[in-house]
C-alpha cells in the first residue's frame, strides 16, 4: 500500500513536529508513505477566501494522479477506526494507485479538490486547527494501518 499525505505549507509548532514525525516513523514501519508539503497562499488578505483556496487547491492538485482522494473536511462522513481501516484495506487490494488524505490550509480546502475526491472524511464535528488535524489523522492512518496487520495497538 502507498500512501500520501498532503497539506498546504509547513507545520510551524515544534510540538506538532515532532509528533509527526513520530506518526510518520511509525506509519513508515507499516506502509510506504510520502508527506507533500505545498505552497501555502502567503500575503494575501484572509478576505480573499476563494483566491487562498484556489492557490492551495491547485498546489495539492499537482500532487494527485489518479490516486485514490481521501479530503478532510468538516462537511464529510464521520466514521471510526475500523471503518477507515476497511477502507484502506480494500483500496489496497483493488485500486494500483495511492491513497491520498488531503488536508486543508486555516480555511480548509476549495471546491476544486472536494470535487475530485472519492471519500470526503470529517475527523469530528469539533473543528481542530489544521496542525492539530494533521496529527489527528496520521495517528488514525497509524491505528488503521496496525488493524489491517493485527497489531496490538488498535485495543
Amino acid at each position: 500500500m502507498k500512501l500520501k499525505v498532503l497539506w498546504p505549507g509547513g507545520t510551524k509548532s515544534r510540538e506538532i513536529k515532532k509528533l509527526q514525525a513520530f506518526y510518520i516513523e511509525k506509519i513508515r514501519k507499516l506502509s510506504k508513505l510520502e508527506l507533500i508539503e505545498t505552497r501555502e497562499a502567503r500575503g494575501i488578505d484572509e478576505r480573499n477566501r476563494q483566491k487562498i483556496l484556489k492557490i492551495e487547491a491547485e498546489g495539492l492538485e499537482k500532487h494527485l494522479d489518479r490516486d485514490y482522494i481521501i479530503c478532510l473536511s468538516n462537511k464529510g462522513k464521520s466514521i471510526d477506526s475500523i471503518k477507515l481501516a476497511g477502507i484502506l484495506e480494500k483500496k489496497a487490494m483493488s485500486y494500483p494507485y495511492p491513497i491520498s488524505f488531503v488536508v486543508g490550509g486555516f480555511l480548509g480546502l476549495g471546491s476544486e479538490i472536494l470535487d475530485r475526491a472519492d471519500f470526503v472524511l470529517s475527523l469530528s464535528s469539533m473543528t481542530f486547527s489544521h496542525e492539530l488535524a494533521r496529527i489527528v489523522l496520521l495517528e488514525q492512518i497509524y491505528r488503521s494501518l496496525t488493524i489491517i496487520n493485527g497489531k496490538n495497538y488498535a485495543k
